[in-house]
């Protein structure tokens, strides 16, 4: 059976609620947590409309993505990412909080957005 956990993101800043995503969805707040079992747990994430951003990150706080040709580097602003697509900013950050082995991907799937 598949426990749902939900995360109201109102007033919380990215990386807080970032870091409280990854470990839920690790399981790490249950008492039988073992690293090398996936738990089944969900995590929904909710008004991620309401997201706070600390300090100048909005506007100068970047993302990068290399094509793997010469010149291919592009990059872009938060602000510019959040505009277009904030869940995807929200699952990286998670994505690269979590532990990085064959299970990451499997653990990202059971991230939500509502």
């Amino acid at each position: 059976m598949k426990k749902i956990f939900e995360i109201d993101a109102t007033n919380q800043s990215l990386g807080r609620l970032s870091s409280k995503a990854a470990a839920m969805l690790r399981g790490k707040h249950l008492a039988s947590f073992q690293p090398h079992i996936l738990p089944e747990i969900e995590v929904v994430i909710t008004n991620i409309d309401k997201i706070k951003f600390t300090g100048t990150k909005y506007e100068t706080k970047k993302f990068f993505h290399y094509s793997g040709y010469p010149g291919g580097l592009k990059e872009r602003t938060l602000g510019i990412e959040w505009e277009k697509k904030p869940n995807e900013v929200i699952r990286h950050t998670v994505y690269r909080m979590l532990p990085v082995n064959r299970m990451r991907d499997k653990i990202i799937k059971h991230l939500k957005f509502k």
